[in-house]
């Protein structure tokens, strides 16, 4: 049985980059958790790809059936998780599982697999950082910027509650610590 590795962090922090960059490294033996999710799939996505697309019904039958990890209601009959299903499937194929999940999804994985998996908390460098870079992205209108911010602020206090927290002021060293952790955490099987 494999291991896993956990990435949590506030939108704009720079998760999302660090795991598409530790997943290049083959001798790693990775591969990315794909998320299940009731919304629906957007023009550029692939079922399976992307997300697994279900309908809110479907979900709901999941999370009844202890299907899921974790998993949450972002917005009314519009869910995301993790199918136990998934954990299973990547470790059968011998890789070790990569998950780029939300602050709580994060902590909520970690009680479920404890020892067999490492928790990441990409911290940015101050709130005043994290504003410029989402502000950057050019996809926030004012409304979507400060319910961001607001969610980082409170996620930030969650910080502690992972094994390793990184400040990502600048991503190349933000890039080489998550690497040095993660080599250190794999060695150990």
């Amino acid at each position: 049985m494999g291991k896993m590795l956990i990435f949590s962090a506030p939108s704009g922090a720079g998760k999302t980059t660090i795991v598409k960059e530790i997943l290049k490294n083959k001798n790693l033996n990775l591969e990315f958790s794909i998320s299940a999710c009731s919304r629906k799939m957007r023009e550029n996505e692939r079922d399976g790809l992307d997300y697994y697309f279900m309908t809110a019904d479907d979900f709901k039958t999941k999370i009844e059936n202890n299907e899921f990890v974790e998993w949450e209601q972002v917005y009314e009959n519009q869910f995301y998780g993790t199918l136990k299903s998934e954990v299973d499937r990547i470790w059968a194929n011998g890789k070790n599982v990569v998950f780029d999940v939300d602050v709580i999804g994060g902590l909520n994985i970690k009680k479920v697999y404890g020892d067999k998996a490492l928790a990441f908390f990409i911290m940015p460098p101050s709130i005043e950082v994290l504003k410029t870079r989402l502000t950057n992205r050019g996809t926030e209108t004012v409304e979507t910027l400060k319910k961001r911010v607001d969610k980082a602020e409170w996620e930030i206090n969650f910080a502690n509650q992972f094994d390793v927290v990184i400040v990502n002021d600048n991503l190349s060293e933000a890039q080489t610590n998550v690497l040095k952790k993660v080599n250190e955490f794999l060695e150990i099987l």
